[in-house]
């Protein structure tokens, strides 16, 4: 006699062995992962419309990008340091553990690997995702110049001779309120945390009188790497990516005020180097503090004395000779200091990925640094100083 089996439903452990490890080689990624690669193919055609449209790049700076730098500046404000240095301390930390996640829970398969390396590669998704949508179209909009109406040209040795008399003159005036220790610097009267105020106040100033600046609270991140930081001549940073404006808080203190009003520019949507420090110099002239003030026009002044230099050495000994002697000392004594960092393979290399990265986003690379000096005699002729 014949027993019939009853007929019954295929489950899943019955499936034929090359079913199962067709499922099992299947690539899958998180939904967090998918949600970030799609929002970087949503940026490609952003990215273009910058390069081709001005007008447009100007008003997703103003009035969208400028929502992404507040709210990354916030959100990392509230930390008393900075996370894009803790992040870069503990980068072998962290390949060392990516490495090993990756190799313990992709490692079954080659699909299940190409995976866990999707997933790894989606940070660099949300830093091109963060740049395209906070910073890049600061880099494509108009110019400064245009924005503050004023024309910029060639520049003559004799407008450097007049611009640097003018500087000198301000120098001079704002070193008398300024003490100085016995190595030659100024000291700067108060710390970080009260200098950053005193540039928030000045910013509101600015931000009055020109529209295009953008309104924000924000807080300086001091470099705790900063002796290693100098030694790249990197004198700050704006991490646009955890929306912090970070300083070297290791070169002197004259420096410091108008370093930090660069970094906060760029936190503002001021992308090129040398705009970001014209809008220092702008900012930090506003400022009530006497202190500020100097370090703008002497930081500043090096600026048209280092053109006025080589245009015409003698017009640059005359201006030179009318500094006071406690402003030249501080001269002297910042490239004494400046002479530990001079020549560093490190300062190669980051000139270079600097050079290279200003060059891929328009600017003239880092000469660009030197066009500070154009904007400022084309701002000393207009006579409104």
């Amino acid at each position: 006699m014949k027993i019939k089996l009853p007929k019954r439903k295929r489950f899943d452990n019955d499936k034929p062995d090359d079913t199962v490890k067709a499922q099992k080689e299947k690539i899958r990624l998180p939904r967090a992962v998918k949600i970030i690669y799609a929002v970087c193919v949503a940026c490609l055609p952003l990215s273009v419309a910058f390069l081709l449209s001005e007008r447009f790049s100007d008003f997703f700076n103003r009035y969208v990008s400028s929502i992404f730098r507040a709210i990354t500046a916030h959100l990392t404000s509230w930390l008393p340091f900075s996370l894009a240095e803790f992040m870069l301390i503990l980068l072998p930390i962290w390949i060392i553990l990516l490495t090993r996640a990756i190799v313990k829970r992709f490692g079954d398969s080659t699909k299940e690997l190409i995976s866990g390396i999707l997933c790894v590669c989606s940070i660099l998704g949300v830093v091109f995702s963060s740049f395209t949508l906070g910073f890049a179209p600061a880099y494509r909009g108009s110019t400064l110049d245009k924005k503050l109406g004023l024309e910029r040209c060639d520049v003559s040795a004799e407008e450097l001779y007049a611009t640097a008399l003018i500087l000198a003159e301000y120098v001079d005036a704002e070193s008398e309120s300024v003490d100085f220790d016995a190595d030659g610097f100024s000291v700067m009267p108060y710390n970080y945390t009260e200098m950053n105020a005193r540039l928030l106040d000045a910013y509101d100033t600015v931000c009055d009188e020109h529209k295009f600046v953008q309104r924000l609270d924000s807080r300086l991140k001091p470099v705790m790497l900063s002796d290693a930081m100098s030694y790249t001549h990197i004198t700050g940073v704006y991490t646009f990516f955890t929306g912090e404006a970070n300083i070297n808080v290791a070169f002197p203190d004259y420096t410091v005020p108008f370093t930090a009003a660069h970094e906060l520019s760029h936190q503002r949507g001021i992308a090129r180097e040398n705009e970001a420090n014209f809008m220092a110099f702008l900012v930090c002239k506003a400022s009530e503090d006497g202190y500020i003030r100097y370090s703008a026009y002497l930081n500043m002044l090096e600026y048209v004395m280092s053109a006025l230099s080589s245009a015409d050495y003698q017009l640059y000994m005359q201006v030179y000779a009318k500094l006071p002697m406690s402003v030249k000392n501080e001269l002297a004594a910042y490239s004494n200091f400046y002479d530990k960092y001079r020549e560093s393979t490190a300062s190669d290399i980051s000139e270079t990925v600097n050079d290279t990265f200003l060059k891929i986003h328009g600017t003239e690379g880092t000469k660009s640094y030197g066009m500070v000096v154009d904007l400022a005699v084309a701002y000393f002729k207009t006579g409104d100083i």
